[in-house]
């Protein structure tokens, strides 16, 4: 029973996400242009479960380029509202729009020329109104059954504003060295720092095959190693590379896996790294090609190892930047 219930819930907020995905429009681009024209800072406010949601939100936007800080409502009415300038972009964040505290602050933002997106459920409330840029993020239902404990809608703003991050990320070109910079402390700061030959599969956890094996033998490799993907090699130098989909793409095709060889499906020629460079450089690259295995050669240009993004990163903790 319970695990029906948590997969409703899910549900709920996967329709949630789903109504506010095909609602975003011309509005979207309008805050972005206008973040990446701001000479100062982001300000997120908001109160309750929308302040602990625009901290995270804040937090994202300081680790991916864009300078930000979060400001309480109320403590902004008791002299914190000296740290903002007409300069900064504010997004203040609330789903009904009409919650007292941060629409008592709009005024005295206003007063002083900021510029305010509102991230908000309620199309034609108070904060909708007073706001340069609204960004709609109403949802079909809470997933709470009381409706009354925000649960959808919290999801939904967080994920309006990953969606702002990511794509202001990827405006300035931010890459995965300026991630570094952001993250010097840490297991991720130091996985990133090291040579690629001191965290790549080495030896027999390299999944491999020579030319003119069949594509049923590297399937084999395939479901041995688990990396999605395996290296055609000819004398130990990498002549291409097959993945998952390639084979399910032979198959699809009607070919017999046992009969048709891997060089007929394999991309050629794929991207390789040598064993001096370091993490960050690797993982530079992956972003760049938006791969997730990367061949190592040596100075002979012969396959040493091979990298996975979860060996530079860390399994389900990083997604691609860009």
């Amino acid at each position: 029973m319970s695990i029906e219930e948590a997969r409703e819930v899910l549900a709920i907020e996967e329709q949630g996400l789903a109504a506010v995905r095909e609602r975003i429009g011309e509005e979207f681009n309008q805050a972005v242009d206008m973040i990446l024209s701001c000479p100062s800072r982001v300000v997120i406010t908001g109160i309750g479960k929308s302040g602990l949601v625009g901290q995270k939100i804040s937090a994202t936007l300081n680790s991916t380029g864009t300078p930000s800080f979060f400001l309480h409502p109320v403590e902004a009415m008791h002299g914190d509202l000296g740290m903002v300038t007409a300069s900064d972009v504010v997004i203040a964040i609330s789903y009904s729009g009409e919650t007292t505290e941060l629409n008592g602050l709009l005024i005295s933002l206003k007063k002083r020329g900021t510029t305010i997106i509102a991230m908000t459920g309620g199309q034609g409330s108070t904060l909708a109104r007073a706001s340069d840029i609204v960004l709609d993020i109403h949802i079909p239902q809470e997933a709470c059954p009381l409706g009354l404990a925000p649960t959808s809608s919290t999801t939904a703003t967080l994920a309006m504003g990953d969606a702002l991050a990511v794509v202001l990320l990827r405006r300035k070109q931010f890459q995965a060295e300026d991630f570094r910079e952001n993250h010097p402390g840490g297991s991720l700061g130091d996985r990133l720092k090291v040579n690629v030959s001191e965290v790549m599969l080495k030896g027999d956890a390299i999944p491999s095959v020579e030319q003119g094996t069949s594509v049923a033998e590297a399937v084999t490799v395939l479901n041995r190693e688990n990396l999605g993907a395996v290296l055609i090699v000819d004398d130990r130098h990498i002549s291409g590379i097959i993945t998952d989909g390639d084979v399910r793409r032979a198959v699809a095709e009607g070919n017999d896996p046992k009969t048709v060889k891997v060089e007929e499906f394999m991309t050629a020629g794929p991207v390789t790294i040598p064993d001096f460079m370091q993490a960050v450089d690797a993982l530079s690259i992956m972003q760049r090609h938006e791969i997730t295995i990367l061949p190592v050669v040596g100075g002979d240009d012969e396959l040493i190892g091979i990298l996975h993004l979860h060996n530079l990163l860390g399994k389900g903790e990083f997604r691609f930047l860009v």
